[in-house]
């Protein structure tokens, strides 16, 4: 019985972009294009924390809301614990989504493998051919992958889709690095309140969004200066427009 090809009529090479495409999509964060893992969930949620208490200061105070430092620390304390949990959670959520999505693939790799052998040969060939292997030394090593099925799935989800499974983060470790953004940055936030009840807030948010600013740069490898001044300034055309928003309804 003939087999299925899975190169659905397009020649290797072009069977290969889009597995590739198919790796990336189902490799990447939900939220973004950020770098993966609980660094990047931890950093997330310390930058988000802080514009959104940021925010809703500037509503808060402007309007004279709340007129008591209990009243304050009752509706910041409420709103901040079930924003801690929602992070958490959500990056939970995001992690088994990713996992899921990855999860799916590795079957449909492992099926292409086990019922289409000789076309995973010709990928390989192909793919190894690409990295300057001729000759023999070709043959050889596509016999070795060939020969080991565990090995070949490795392979190609690395080679052909681009996906490194070692760089998966469990999504509990995701979450707790969600949490440990989100309550540094609650400590952060309150200890300005603290030294100054009229701008420690302000100050503390625009100190949290630098800092968070530059473990991008660290961890992605941007322009720091330019990345920093892109975020601080999008930082202060949000709150400012709230602020002018908040003063024309008040």
């Amino acid at each position: 019985m003939h087999k299925k090809s899975h190169f659905n009529k397009k020649d290797v090479l072009e069977h290969l972009k889009e597995a590739r495409l198919r790796g990336h999509e189902a490799s990447q964060e939900d939220h973004g294009t950020e770098s993966p893992g609980y660094v990047s969930s931890a950093n997330d949620a310390l930058k988000e924390t802080a514009i959104a208490v940021l925010l809703l200061w500037i509503v808060v105070h402007e309007l004279d809301l709340l007129t008591s430092r209990k009243e304050i620390f009752i509706f910041f304390g409420s709103f901040l614990f079930g924003y801690l949990l929602w992070k958490s959670a959500r990056s939970a959520t995001i992690g088994w989504s990713r996992l899921s999505r990855l999860n799916r693939l590795m079957n449909e790799e492992k099926k292409e493998i086990e019922s289409n052998p000789e076309e995973e040969r010709e990928e390989l060939t192909a793919l190894y051919r690409a990295k300057g292997f001729t000759g023999e030394l070709l043959e050889r090593v596509i016999d070795v992958l060939m020969s080991d099925d565990h090995k070949l799935l490795l392979v190609m989800l690395e080679e052909e889709l681009g996906v490194s499974l070692e760089s998966c983060d469990h999504p509990l470790k995701q979450a707790l690095g969600a949490f440990v953004g989100c309550f540094l940055s609650i400590c952060t936030l309150l200890i300005g309140y603290l030294l100054s009840p009229l701008y420690g807030v302000v100050i503390a948010a625009y100190v949290i969004i630098l800092i968070s600013a530059y473990i991008v740069t660290k961890i992605e490898r941007l322009n720091s200066l330019s990345h920093v001044i892109w975020n601080l300034a999008i930082v202060f055309l949000t709150s400012t427009t709230t602020y002018f928003f908040t003063k024309l309804w008040s």
